[in-house]
């Protein structure tokens, strides 16, 4: 199993970006964005931090329905 890093909160928004998500809206320092699929629609909060802690990060792939894996890969593309 892939190891996450930590990055900063606006690299873990490119990395949404790209993977399907869009700015829905902010509110101080957290972004909300979703994503239509075929089950509904998926939201997830991303604070804008300049390092996100690893519990944050793995929490945002959870409510983005994301696997460590598939981050990761994207993450390298950016």
């Amino acid at each position: 199993m892939s190891k996450l890093n930590r990055i900063s909160g606006n690299k873990a928004i490119k990395v949404l970006t790209k993977l399907g998500f869009s700015f829905v809206r902010q509110k101080g320092s957290h972004v909300i964005m979703k994503k239509n699929t075929l089950n509904g629609e998926i939201g997830c909060v991303v604070p804008l931090h300049d390092v996100l802690a690893i519990g944050t990060l793995s929490n945002i792939l959870k409510q983005a329905n994301l696997s460590k894996e598939e981050f990761l890969e994207t993450l390298k593309t950016i």
